[in-house]
């Protein structure tokens, strides 16, 4: 269970995003081959909107060249597949559209059930990271403002309390501005669930910050589509951080 792999190991883990529309099969084997040299823990895959039929295939790739687990990171609905190890049953708990708070996953429900797929239900909340982020605009929904930390702790406890295994802090994808070290360790403090962080994160140093802040899982996807030497780099600072936290 992935879920479990989560919970049971101390310290704070990386996942690397992986947009299948963004990656030719050549780029998709060298950034495999660098995930597993860099100890990557989970590849999240999904995108606000795909448009090529790539989907499926990436996740095959993934699968035929390393044993880290595939999440599916759903933009839709369609972005589901049995070769995942789960899916991050996602509620967008930030915004105030019925459709991506529980129409999609009303929808989405009986192929994930009939897949026999693990689902990890995830609080999802779309912090401002400075730019419209693609999830905003598709879902039509306004982000928490990067200083209304309240807003953000009273969001993140009602996803708790409604039953999610996980809260997702997201910033966007190529944000100018991370989720604050501020927020992640204040959210962190006031839910007993485990907290991921993603958007907007281009060195080791927001890396590790982040991380001693209170993140679990570390996501960084945007900036290894320009720099993929960078990964390197956000591995040892978050395993850096794993081993302070032991």
């Amino acid at each position: 269970m992935v879920y479990t792999k989560i919970v049971s190991s101390p310290g704070p883990k990386l996942a690397v995003l992986i947009d299948p529309d963004k990656q030719s099969p050549g780029s998709l084997t060298q950034l495999i081959q660098l995930a597993v040299n860099c100890k990557v823990d989970f590849f999240f895959i999904g995108g606000s909107l795909l448009l090529e039929k790539n989907f499926e295939a990436t996740i095959e790739a993934i699968k035929s060249h390393c044993s880290i687990p595939v999440i599916i990171f759903p933009g839709s609905n369609y972005q589901l597949s049995s070769k995942a190890d789960a899916v991050l049953f996602l509620s967008l708990i930030s915004g105030r559209n019925p459709d991506y708070l529980i129409g999609q996953q009303v929808v989405a429900a009986p192929t994930i059930k009939k897949m026999d797929l693990e689902a990890i239900p995830t609080g999802y909340i779309l912090i401002d990271g400075g730019r419209t982020s693609s999830t905003s605009y598709i879902t039509q929904t306004m982000p928490i403002p990067h200083n209304k930390i309240d807003l953000a702790i009273a969001t993140a406890q009602a996803g708790e309390l409604l039953g999610m295994k996980l809260i997702y802090l997201e910033a966007g994808s190529g944000a100018k501005n991370s989720v604050s070290a501020e927020m992640i360790k204040t959210v962190k403090r006031n839910i007993s669930v485990p907290l991921i962080v993603g958007g907007g994160i281009r060195t080791s140093e927001q890396a590790e910050e982040i991380c001693k802040a209170g993140a679990d899982i570390l996501v960084i996807g945007n900036a290894l589509e320009e720099t993929p030497g960078l990964l390197m780099e956000i591995s040892l600072a978050v395993h850096s951080a794993n081993k302070e936290k032991r």
